[in-house]
């Protein structure tokens, strides 16, 4: 069992160190101002980030945008998810925690703002979890997996065709030991549903929310025998 739930943790925290390579959206027209024009740069940055040494550069420039617009629900989402993606892969748990933290409270500050995507948050908030259990996995397994779970159904409640949602459910079962109902051939349904809901996925704006689609794609590969390299969280 600790063996089980440690490779689970391991897997999951290779998942968070790789790098978007799903090119961006091609552009339509010029960026309605200077703002918009910094926030998607500091995004396509923080998906392009292969080294956690790089990342607190990024979550600075994150940090100037929420300050200058300060109610803009994305500058703080995706601090979170840069909090996060510095947190997987840890080795010291109790700075995985504050990073964990750091990443929870901004996330739990998006939440608040206009026009927040509730079905997004959710998701992240199921991935937060999910480094919670990385962090230590025997002790904290049976209570984050539920809480996983539960963000994930409220999320789909919300926006029944979210890609992520479907993915984090399928790493959740792909990561998961065999004799406790994981595996790859269990997961490899929600992985295609998430990679079928992605080829058809239009975010709401240029900034909004658009990552995972690589790793679904990579994952299936690699189940199919097609692929031998790691799936990232993008």
């Amino acid at each position: 069992m600790k063996t089980a739930l440690l490779t689970l943790a391991l897997a999951a925290a290779s998942l968070a160190a790789v790098a978007q390579t799903q090119p961006a959206p091609a552009a339509t027209a010029a960026p309605a101002d200077a703002y918009t024009a910094m926030l998607g740069a500091t995004i396509a940055e923080q998906n392009a980030i292969t080294q956690k040494a790089d990342l607190p550069a990024n979550l600075a420039k994150l940090e100037r945008a929420a300050s200058a617009r300060p109610t803009d629900w994305l500058p703080r989402y995706y601090q979170a998810r840069g909090y996060l993606k510095m947190a997987f892969g840890g080795s010291d748990s109790d700075q995985t925690d504050k990073l964990l933290d750091r990443a929870d409270a901004a996330l739990a500050q998006a939440k608040k703002l206009p026009g927040a995507d509730l079905a997004e948050v959710l998701v992240l908030q199921a991935y937060i979890y999910q480094g919670r259990i990385q962090a230590a996995p025997m002790t904290r397994g049976p209570l984050y997996t539920g809480r996983v779970h539960e963000a994930l159904d409220q999320a789909l409640t919300l926006s029944p065709d979210n890609p992520r949602a479907y993915l984090v459910l399928a790493n959740d079962l792909y990561f998961r030991p065999a004799m406790f109902g994981g595996g790859a051939e269990k997961a490899k349904p929600l992985y295609e549903k998430a990679k079928a809901l992605f080829a058809a996925f239009k975010p709401a704006t240029a900034l909004s929310p658009n990552w995972g689609e690589a790793t679904a794609t990579a994952t299936l590969a690699r189940i199919n025998g097609t692929d031998n390299t790691t799936a990232a969280t993008k």
